[in-house]
């Protein structure tokens, strides 16, 4: 299977920079035949009484940091994940590729992170304070690269859903179907009868990450944290084994629900990592429907959906979207899919 055949053109006016008015008001095309064209809040006339929605509930940090180096030149940091409270592994952007044991100046600070080692695009960085200051009093919310402009106050909040566990924040992007529901759609969802259950998986950076490899099945996957409780676990498990529906909300919900369930062969309780890599030929064992945003060109999220939906059904969606304008990515639209028989 060759990269180039999840590959597509977008006019660049049609990659969203700013999120919509309110959280529901954005589109929703619903991949069926013949092609639906809604609100997203009419996804509440897809549910019945019975079926299970599953939501990823991580929380994004402020993971970008802006820094200097030695001769002054630019650098920005982002952080995917704290090892300890000095070390942690980070995205480096800068004109020129740096090298190990060179130092960076946190812009505005006497706070300074050492290289000291590279493996693959990420480095470990080693920081002169404590990770968790540093995010709180120098951090600022990462948006994606694609979106092209500085973080803004309504990002705050916006760039986080709405039932985001306000615990932890272990994520540098967004389960960004998630970030469609407000809490009045939500709670119209359950008063259908609709269960819903939190699940959780800490998005790392190789979400924004471009397949290199020509040949698909060459890609090595990033690795990144998953969480199901014992009450989620039962929740899932118990609509698997009935009549009821189980919806996904986001790739991220349905690569946790995959991965603990082909280690298993059912649905357990579950902490750990994984690295599944869903791509077209995958047999899905658990969600019936995915709601999900429209994704980049030559992503593991493209082949994801692919995989679901159908190769020539997510072509056939993705070039209407163009056609009807519909807004792409992290702050755009989203897309109801049906599992493929």
């Amino acid at each position: 299977m060759n990269i180039e055949d999840y590959n597509f053109e977008l006019p660049d006016e049609l990659i969203a920079k700013h999120p919509t008015k309110e959280r529901s008001s954005s589109r929703l095309l619903v991949l069926s035949e013949p092609l639906q064209d809604k609100k997203f809040s009419d996804i509440l006339d897809s549910f019945n009484s019975g079926d299970l929605l599953v939501i990823n509930d991580t929380k994004v940090f402020n993971a970008r940091l802006e820094a200097t180096k030695s001769t002054g030149g630019k650098v920005e940091i982002l952080i995917e994940r704290k090892i300890d409270e000095n070390n942690v592994l980070a995205l480096t952007k800068s004109n020129r590729p740096l090298k190990i044991n060179e130092r960076l100046k946190l812009n505005d600070s006497d706070i300074f992170a050492d290289i000291i080692s590279k493996d693959g695009y990420l480095s470990l960085l080693k920081f002169s304070e404590n990770v968790d200051d540093i995010i709180e009093t120098s951090g600022s919310i990462p948006l994606p690269p694609y979106i092209d402009r500085k973080p803004e106050e309504i990002d705050a909040k916006r760039y986080q859903t709405i039932y985001a566990n306000d615990k932890e924040m272990r994520s540098v992007a967004a389960p960004t179907a998630g970030l469609h529901f407000e809490q009045q759609l939500l709670d119209k969802i359950k008063s259908k009868g609709v269960n819903v259950v939190s699940i959780t998986l800490d998005i790392g950076i190789g979400t924004f990450m471009p397949i290199k490899e020509n040949d698909i099945t060459k890609h090595k996957m990033h690795s990144e944290k998953i969480y199901l409780s014992s009450l989620g676990a039962q929740t899932i498990d118990d609509a698997l084994k009935s009549e009821a529906r189980i919806f996904c909300v986001g790739t991220t919900s349905l690569r946790c629900l995959e991965s603990i369930f082909n280690k298993f062969g059912e649905i357990r309780p579950f902490e750990g990592e994984t690295d599944i890599f869903i791509y077209p030929g995958y047999k899905f064992k658990v969600a019936d429907y995915l709601i999900t945003n429209f994704h980049l060109p030559r992503t593991t999220l493209l082949l994801l959906v692919s995989a679901f939906a159908g190769v020539n059904e997510i072509k056939r969606g993705y070039q209407h979207a163009i056609e009807q304008k519909y807004r792409f990515f992290s702050y755009g639209d989203a897309m109801l899919l049906r599992r493929k028989k």
